[in-house]
């Protein structure tokens, strides 16, 4: 049976719902609503292998006068990205005072070779693919991985690669960073985010 998630958001007005099945790696499908920088509903399935390395996301987003929507799909370490865009959400963000973001997807797939995670702006759910692919929960406290991660930016859905640091910490927790960020997620059986301090927490 999907587990069924829901967090809210703490670092803007929004929400996460996600049913998650993980009796073969992850089959996930999730909805995401927020506000900032614009009112936006997002969409996504998620899928890994039984090692937990991301295999495919589709993800669709759209708001007032427009949608972006993104296929990512992985073989091998290699990447491509299908996107597709009507109305214009830079003409939205103008409207309301915002800059200007990238086009959807990624102008150089190469920068992604050799990632295995996809990391999805706001959502906890895709913290859970390197935990649970490390075998973080069983590890012992203060060993650090870094790793390379597809990182699609919502509301644009553009990606970009990132190098993150996910660090065992014992007693469900594991240490998040970036290089400017860290934090401190508390995590349950299954590798899924209970508490995200300044972005989300899970209810109830």
């Amino acid at each position: 049976m999907p587990t069924s998630l829901f967090w809210e958001r703490r670092d803007t007005t929004g929400a996460e719902h996600v049913l998650a099945d993980t009796r073969a790696g992850l089959h996930a499908k999730g909805t995401m609503l927020a506000v900032d920088p614009i009112e936006y509903t997002a969409t996504y399935e998620l899928r890994t292998g039984p090692d937990w390395v991301t295999t495919s996301m589709d993800v669709s987003v759209a708001g007032a006068g427009w949608t972006r929507t993104l296929r990512l799909e992985a073989d091998g370490g290699q990447w491509r990205a299908t996107t597709q865009e009507t109305g214009d959400l830079d003409e939205a963000l103008a409207a309301s005072g915002h800059a200007r973001v990238g086009l959807p997807g990624t102008e150089d797939p190469d920068l992604l070779i050799g990632a295995c995670d996809v990391d999805l702006t706001g959502s906890p759910l895709t913290n859970t693919l390197p935990i649970r692919r490390l075998g973080l929960l069983g590890e012992e406290a203060g060993v650090a991985h870094r790793v390379s991660v597809a990182w699609v930016r919502l509301p644009s859905l553009e990606v970009i690669q990132a190098d993150q640091i996910y660090t065992a910490l014992g007693d469900g927790r594991v240490r998040f960073a970036s290089e400017t960020f860290s934090a401190d997620l508390t995590v349950d059986d299954e590798g899924f985010v209970r508490d995200y301090p300044g972005l989300a927490k899970r209810c109830p």
